[in-house]
């Protein structure tokens, strides 16, 4: 399922992967990028570790993997990111990483994960911010 890297950009790279899946999975990714685009419009997409979708601004803000029984949306800087809606339900255990599993059938909070991916961004813009004064 893995694409070999390319030259084209990572919006038709993730459309292609959206449309390959052909299922549950390609709506659930699609609901997720558009969600991601509505919270956050000047997020960078890009295509990495020969398949993942990432969206990113002033860093990694998340990814977004598909496995068989799941659509898996991990923050980079999860830990950090306050989830009063609790939607953080998967690598919970780490001290950086937290993710979101969606299952077939499962509904999005939308307004809940667009707070966290306004949460997301807004933590890596204070964090570039300190690191480049001094």
């Amino acid at each position: 399922m893995s694409q070999p890297e390319t030259d084209k950009p990572a919006s038709e790279l993730i459309d292609a992967r959206i449309n390959e899946l052909g299922d549950w999975r390609g709506e659930t990714l699609a609901q997720l990028r558009a969600l991601i685009h509505e919270a956050d419009p000047e997020v960078v997409e890009e295509w990495k570790w020969r398949g993942v979708p990432v969206w990113s601004h002033d860093g990694i803000l998340c990814t977004g993997e598909t496995y068989k029984q799941v659509v898996k949306m991990t923050f980079a800087k999860g830990a950090a990111l306050e989830d009063p809606a609790g939607l953080f339900n998967a690598s919970l255990e780490g001290n950086t990483r937290r993710a979101i599993d969606l299952r077939e059938g499962e509904r999005i909070d939308a307004e809940a994960l667009k707070a966290l991916i306004r949460a997301a961004v807004a933590l890596n813009t204070t964090s570039k911010k300190k690191g480049r004064s001094k």
